[in-house]
């Protein structure tokens, strides 16, 4: 089998579409139309809101293809690099479990989708998470994918089991939560190997966090991930600390989604 696999090369089937990372955070859906306003950082998953249903539709099929992207990624993980100082075996054993946990997240997702009334495919897929699966450094592929990716996934995910407190639908409450759970797991995972690799390495160390930063960036794009109340996913603080992060990493992430924010809305000025 084939190491070191880049993106372009991921398999699909005749159902999924896909699109760029541009294309993604350039639609013109998420800019207003009135001149001099400001961009609008995506819809509220809200339930007075009528677009809200849809929101969380979209939301819960860009999960799914994020799972199948994380199952893929951390397969390609194991395989990818050679047991040594880089990658130890338990770190391939780490990797292994998030396999089998992201597995069973994929079968939950299609079934929340179906129970949503979403089909595999209604959605385009984009794949930066593979995108970051993809870098030749174990070190910043662990920040890329269970620091920022999966990080953000935490904050999905809390925002989507509030989202079914609030919409009393215990079967997405439940199945997020449970999902949340083992996300919490995977970015505890990324945070421990991060400081384990890099422990005599601080330039190297440096080098990850800020290839953390990018992602985490990209990912709070205009406002759509922050503590904003019209963020359509918020921060989840608390469990990000669970995961490892220390406030002051947390409240980076806030400045991040504030500046990013802030970039947005003076470009459509």
């Amino acid at each position: 089998m084939k190491r070191h696999m880049q993106a372009t090369e991921l398999a699909r089937d005749e159902r999924f579409v896909r699109i760029s990372t541009e294309e993604r955070f350039n639609d013109p859906r998420q800019v207003p139309r009135e001149p001099g306003s400001k961009r609008r950082p995506g819809p509220q998953l809200r339930p007075e809101r009528h677009e809200a249903p849809d929101a969380a539709r979209a939301m819960m099929h860009a999960i799914f293809t994020g799972e199948i992207q994380a199952l893929e990624g951390a397969g390609r993980t194991c395989w990818d690099f050679e047991v040594g100082a880089d990658s130890p075996f338990e770190l391939k054993l780490d990797m292994a479990r998030q396999c089998w946990d992201e597995a069973r997240h994929c079968e939950i997702s299609v079934k929340l989708g179906d129970h949503m009334g979403t089909e595999v495919g209604e959605y385009a897929e984009n794949v930066v998470l593979f995108e970051a699966a993809c870098n030749p450094d174990p070190v910043l592929r662990l920040t890329g994918v269970n620091r920022a990716l999966e990080g953000l996934a935490i904050d999905v995910f809390n925002t989507m089991r509030e989202y079914g407190q609030a919409t009393a639908d215990p079967v997405l409450e439940f199945c997020e939560d449970w999902m949340l759970a083992d996300e919490v797991t995977h970015v505890k995972m990324g945070s421990d190997w991060l400081r384990r690799l890099t422990e005599n390495d601080p330039e190297r160390r440096a080098r990850a966090l800020e290839f953390q930063r990018v992602v985490d960036k990209l990912f709070s794009a205009g406002g759509f991930r922050g503590d904003e109340d019209d963020s359509p996913v918020k921060l989840a603080r608390r469990f990000r600390e669970l995961a490892g992060f220390t406030p002051a990493e947390v409240e980076e992430i806030s400045q991040l989604s504030r500046q990013a924010r802030a970039e947005a809305d003076a470009a459509v000025r």
